[in-house]
């Protein structure tokens, strides 16, 4: 999970779980490991925070590293061996342990798999979101099997109402028309 901007609204399970990483490389010998797509929302890997790994809870240990690469050590987890059974696992926590949202954001695991319109026209669904430097965007998979991105923009986004799953693209932007 990133968080992102939100619609505010959501008929989600408070008990679902959000991605906020996943398990990289191995970093040193206390069992630490870098972050793989982290989250923007770093206080949810402070050290005595609650994650899941799988179907395992794990508290925190250390946070270390910077916000585009966090490192984390978790307890129970003493060595790089340790660190390294972990790696590729995607790191959670429970939807409720997220800060309320501010106005007009939104949750990266929201977007994932709404249906996108044009006005009334169906265009397609989001598969991912991608973390730009410039502007988060849309990954959709248009009706006809092709693949558009989308960015995150009011030009480009004319609504987004995650409790509806449906967003409001404009396609003429996106295609470059005027």
């Amino acid at each position: 999970m990133a968080p992102r901007r939100e619609s505010g609204s959501s008929s989600r399970s408070s008990t679902e779980l959000l991605r906020v990483g996943r398990v990289g490389r191995p970093h040193g010998t206390d069992g630490g490991f870098a972050v793989s797509d982290p989250t923007e929302r770093l206080e949810l890997l402070d050290p005595g925070r609650t994650v899941v790994l799988g179907e395992r809870e794990m508290s925190v240990a250390v946070r270390r590293g910077t916000a585009e690469r966090p490192i984390v050590v978790l307890e129970g987890v003493h060595d790089r061996a340790g660190a390294e059974a972990l790696r590729g696992a995607e790191i959670a926590v429970p939807r409720e342990a997220v800060d309320p949202l501010g106005e007009g954001e939104f949750l990266v695991d929201d977007l994932i798999g709404c249906r996108v319109v044009d006005g009334e026209r169906p265009v397609g669904r989001v598969r991912d979101v991608l973390l730009l430097p410039s502007a988060d965007a849309l990954e959709l998979e248009l009706d006809g099997g092709d693949e558009v991105v989308v960015p995150l923009i009011g030009d480009a986004v004319r609504a987004v109402d995650t409790g509806a799953r449906r967003i409001d693209v404009d396609m003429r932007f996106v295609r470059g028309e005027s």
